[in-house]
C-alpha cells in the first residue's frame, strides 16, 4: 500500500533533528531522563547511535540502518527508552520521505534507496516518478545512508494513527 499522499510531500522545516534512538519516549522526556551514559551507544551492534551536539544520544543513518535488535533498549536503565513501547508501538516515531532531488524523479538509473530497504517499503512506479514510500516502511534508516544525492529525509508524520 502507498503511504498518502500528506505523507509522501512535507514541509522541510518537519525534518527531524535530533533522531532519538529507538523506542525513545517523547522529546522533552527523553531530555529529562536521558543522562548520556551511553550505555545504549556502546550496545548498538549496528554503530548507529552516537552522542549529539547536546550531550544526548541520537541516532545517525549516515553509515548504517537500525535492525531493532533490542539491545539498546536493554542496555537503557535510565527510562528514556521504554520496553512497553517495543510490542505497541513503532521503533522510530517518523518516517522517509524521497525529496525532489533524487536521481530517479530526474530520470537517472538510480535505485540505491530501495537496493537497501531490507523492508520492502520502497518501490519504482512505472509512470517515471521514481522511488514511492510504502506504509511497511519501518523507519530504520538503512536507506538514507547510501543515497546518493542525500535525498532521503526523516520527518514527523501528521496524519492521526502514523507513525
Amino acid at each position: 500500500m502507498k503511504l498518502p499522499a500528506d505523507l509522501q510531500q512535507h514541509d522541510p522545516a518537519d525534518t527531524i533533528r535530533p533522531l532519538r534512538p529507538p523506542w525513545a519516549i517523547a522529546e522533552w522526556a527523553f531530555a529529562a531522563r536521558c543522562d548520556g551514559c551511553q550505555a545504549c551507544v556502546r550496545a548498538c551492534r549496528e554503530g548507529v547511535l552516537k552522542r549529539g551536539a547536546d550531550g544526548l544520544v541520537e541516532a545517525d543513518f549516515r553509515f548504517g540502518g537500525c535492525d531493532f535488535c533490542g539491545a539498546c533498549l536493554a542496555a537503557c536503565d535510565r527510562g528514556a527508552l521504554r520496553r512497553e513501547l517495543r510490542s505497541t508501538t513503532r521503533a522510530f516515531r517518523f518516517a522517509i520521505a524521497i525529496g525532489t532531488d533524487c536521481l530517479a524523479r530526474a530520470g537517472e538509473p538510480c535505485r540505491t534507496c530501495q537496493d537497501f530497504c531490507d523492508s520492502f517499503a520502497i518501490r519504482f512506479d512505472t509512470g517515471g516518478q521514481g522511488p514511492v514510500v510504502l506504509d511497511n516502511c519501518s523507519g530504520c534508516g538503512a536507506c538514507v545512508g547510501p543515497c546518493p544525492v542525500g535525498s532521503i529525509k526523516l520527518y514527523r508524520p501528521t496524519s492521526p494513527g502514523s507513525a
